[in-house]
């Protein structure tokens, strides 16, 4: 670990210092006596959180707290498990007790991580330790959408990432985001810097720097004594992430600020990147790390663990190529959670049978169509081990009725029982609804011209006959995931953008039976209401997007000595276990999806003739 000064224009502090609290001798006032303990615990933080909470703070931890304290912009990067979040809880505890009447706002990629850090405060609270800071608290609300803590006159907001409209309505001193890495740069821009940019009271400081201006003038004051306003704050934290991604471009323009002499620029900014190793032992345990090491490929340790920004992926599907393949934030299309009418979709989905959850996903991908540009855009996506199979029978029946589905897609291997069961089950019987699968092989590309008018003139979406089962044969699949790479390297194939503003707003107010859909392997669903359960539903179908890209990110080609490819994970990661083992399911339901947009596209093709089966009758004599 090392140590960098930098070369900013920081403004001296003025917080008494230890040794000038010490020189003070003799009676002191209330006044003066309450100032002095205020600036004794504003100066020393770790004391101050072993007295109000309880809490011990790590070195490492005392240090990231107070330079929250210190700075306007902190960026922390830190290892996975390093505790960003209860350090900055510490912080936003202490800020509100200590600065009375402070706004802070908790925002992160969705609504769950948001509450994370409230949760941490809750926690503390909750100590018995924490006696004094429990009565500090007077009010704590949880809406649907919104989850406020009141500490005397200040306020702590957690907030969901989506509704960009509504964070423009909140003016915050403190900004605390979670999961920078996950923070849409759009919203970066267009929200969190102009929070930063508008002062709370600029009336009263014009006022103050006028009699401050006629007092030097006079010659009663001078000009380096003028009151120096505190800035409003911006706590940014993440693990690191690929070089190509904005974190690591606001990470080199933090550090050019830091390092490089600017007189202009007033604001002081701070870097904390931590890996596993500053880390104090009883903070990790150290075969998580250890396992962590086996089970993860470099890159990605180096990311998650280390803290290191790391080139592009050494996987078949490069991250880059995916990135580029993403909708920009505020785009359409976005993730959606019931199709728009008029629009076609396909579906595309990866059986899996087994309840435990160390088992595969059952993973489903929706692609909307463009046929004019002859291009798809996955828009929705589920992927979850553990569950029974009526849950997920009841989620693909959700799609069916929610999107236009012209086309279902799915590995033969699980996808014809599958099929069967949904037929036979009641969910479908209820609706008097019976999927029908065509019959042709797609396996030989000289037949491929005359296996797509068959598959025209089988294909009946009136009658529910959608559905083709792949089987998933070593020539197909190479040629299945070429075509996947392809897509990305031509841009034919896009991952939608995450739902915000009025896309966000539309979707939720989409009619869907959330209350009945399971999505999430463990949560507290039966608790949160249909409100607040459909905003985690639209955040969680960008995570989802998130996941096939790195599950795609993962995927390695192999050849054997008989020339013989295979797709698939690393053999590290093919040897995990457990509910959070590496998986490739939701990426194998691409593979399909995107496949079948390639036969959709063609059967609609003007050069494909239908094919009709005639007989002419013959006399013989």
């Amino acid at each position: 670990m090392s140590w960098q000064k930098g070369n900013q224009n920081r403004p001296p502090s003025k917080i008494r210092t230890n040794e000038e609290l010490l020189s003070l001798e003799g009676f002191l006032e209330e006044h003066e006596s309450k100032l002095a303990l205020y600036e004794f615990l504003r100066g020393n933080v770790s004391f101050a959180a072993d007295l109000i909470f309880g809490i011990k703070l790590f070195p490492f931890q005392h240090m990231a707290v107070k330079s929250m304290f210190e700075t306007d912009y902190f960026l922390g990067v830190w290892s996975r498990g390093m505790s960003k979040s209860f350090s900055t809880g510490i912080y936003a505890a202490l800020d509100a007790l200590l600065n009375q009447g402070v706004e802070i706002g908790i925002i992160s990629k969705s609504f769950r991580q948001s509450k994370m850090i409230f949760k941490k405060i809750e926690d503390i609270a909750a100590k018995p330790e924490a006696a004094f800071f429990k009565q500090c608290i007077t009010k704590v609300s949880k809406g649907n959408d919104e989850w406020l803590m009141e500490i005397g006159r200040s306020r702590i907001r957690a907030l969901p990432l989506g509704d960009g409209e509504k964070l423009r309505g909140f003016r915050f001193q403190r900004i605390i985001i979670d999961e920078f890495l996950l923070m849409p740069e759009r919203i970066y821009n267009e929200v969190i810097v102009p929070f930063l940019s508008v002062v709370e009271n600029p009336t009263q400081r014009q006022e103050v720097h006028g009699l401050e201006s006629m007092l030097i003038e006079q010659g009663k004051m001078k000009e380096e004594d003028r009151f120096i306003w505190p800035n409003n704050k911006l706590i940014a934290l993440s693990s690191a992430s690929y070089k190509f991604e904005y974190l690591y471009k606001l990470y080199n323009q933090f550090d050019f600020l830091i390092t490089q002499e600017n007189k202009r620029d007033k604001a002081s900014r701070c870097i904390m990147q931590f890996g596993y190793d500053c880390a104090p032992n009883q903070l990790y345990d150290q075969n998580l790390v250890n396992q962590a090491k086996a089970t993860m490929s470099q890159s990605q340790f180096d990311r998650e663990f280390g803290a290191v920004f790391t080139d592009d992926s050494s996987g078949y599907f490069k991250t880059s190529k995916m990135a580029l393949c993403t909708v920009s934030e505020g785009d359409y299309p976005s993730v959606e959670v019931k199709g728009d009418a008029g629009a076609k979709y396909i579906l595309a989905f990866d059986p899996s049978w087994s309840q435990t959850e160390g088992s595969d996903d059952f993973a489903i991908q929706i692609l909307k169509i463009h046929d004019e540009e002859k291009k798809a855009t996955v828009v929705h996506s589920y992927a979850l081990s553990g569950t029974s199979l009526k849950h997920h029978i009841f989620y693909f029946k959700y799609c069916l009725d929610n999107f236009n589905i012209v086309q279902v897609v799915g590995d033969y291997n699980g996808g014809v029982q599958f099929i069967q069961a949904c037929n036979e089950s009641e969910t479908f019987q209820s609706k008097d609804k019976k999927l029908k699968t065509i019959d042709v092989s797609f396996d030989n590309p000289e037949d491929y011209q005359s296996d797509l008018r068959k598959f025209k003139v089988e294909y009946n979406n009136s009658d529910d006959k959608i559905v083709y089962l792949r089987k998933p044969t070593s020539k197909w699949i190479r040629q299945a995931n070429e075509l996947l790479q392809a897509n990305f390297e031509h841009r034919r194939i896009f991952f939608a953008s995450r739902a915000i503003d009025e896309a966000y707003s539309k979707q939720r107010n989409k009619s869907i039976p959330i209350d009945k859909l399971k999505f999430l392997r463990t949560s507290d669903e039966s608790k949160q209401s249909a409100s607040a359960k459909m905003i985690d539903f639209i955040e969680h179908q960008s995570d989802m997007l998130d996941l096939t890209k790195n599950e795609c990110a993962l995927v390695q080609i192999t050849t054997t000595a008989q020339g013989t490819q295979t797709f698939d994970l690393p053999p590290n990661l093919r040897r995990q276990t457990g509910p959070d083992k590496a998986r490739k399911d939701s990426y194998s339901a691409l593979v399909l999806g995107n496949w079948m947009a390639k036969i959709h596209f063609d059967s609609n093709d003007k050069g494909i003739e239908d094919a009709f089966e005639t007989f002419t009758p013959m006399f013989i004599n």
